[in-house]
């Protein structure tokens, strides 16, 4: 009796001792929730989230259309007005340029307008009215400011070189009779650039097909 009370007793787990580990399989069948690392949560991830559209901030589809077609015909606008400056001085239309005072006929396209020029720079416009090459420049800019706006192509040149003629336009008339310093210059240019950022030629324009030509591609400031 002694012998089998002290074999049952040396049988026991002592009080406070942790059972020995499993090294088996885990079970099949559903886990705890907090049985693993990748257990759901109930939490949506940053990136999971669908972007929310502010109504009162982004425009709509159909908003966003009427900008992109009301900028296309601000550009065709724009650049009929600097076409058709061309063509008048040019061919003397009897709109602002007679006839007998076109550039075809002898006439300078240049003279009139900085002859009269006033303000801190009247004496270099002075200089160059009438001239050649003063000619040649503004005449160029008139023809190739115009038809870029109007297909829509080469928009970065086309809005750099239209908003430096209109600014140095706008320093041949300083100040302006009808206000301290702004005058519809200024408002041509920032037009301009507001135009070649907003990428209107794409719209109503060859800009696109312009923009994937390879002499393009190689060059994107030709866009």
């Amino acid at each position: 009796m002694v012998d089998i009370a002290r074999n049952h007793r040396s049988t026991e787990t002592p009080v406070g001792t942790l059972a020995p580990p499993l090294t088996g399989p885990m079970p099949a069948g559903p886990q705890p929730a907090d049985a693993g690392h990748n257990a759901p949560t109930g939490r949506v991830r940053p990136e999971d989230r669908a972007p929310t559209r502010h109504p009162s901030i982004d425009p709509s589809p159909r908003e966003a259309t009427a900008a992109r077609y009301l900028l296309a015909g601000i550009r065709i606008a724009l650049g009929w007005v600097f076409l058709w400056a061309f063509l008048d001085k040019a061919f003397g239309l009897g709109f602002a340029t007679p006839s007998e005072r076109s550039w075809f006929n002898g006439g300078s396209p240049t003279n009139g307008f900085l002859s009269s020029a006033k303000g801190p720079f009247n004496g270099f416009y002075h200089n160059i009215a009438g001239t050649g090459i003063a000619d040649a420049l503004f005449m160029t800019a008139l023809l190739g400011v115009g038809l870029a706006l109007l297909l829509g192509i080469g928009m970065r040149i086309a809005a750099g070189a239209g908003a430096l003629l209109t600014i140095m336009m706008w320093t041949a008339v300083l100040p302006p009779t009808t206000n301290p310093f702004m005058d519809d210059h200024l408002v041509y240019a920032a037009i301009l650039i507001v135009l070649a950022l907003l990428g209107a030629g794409n719209t109503l324009g060859l800009g696109r097909q312009w923009a994937a030509t390879p002499l393009v591609q190689r060059a994107p400031w030709l866009k």
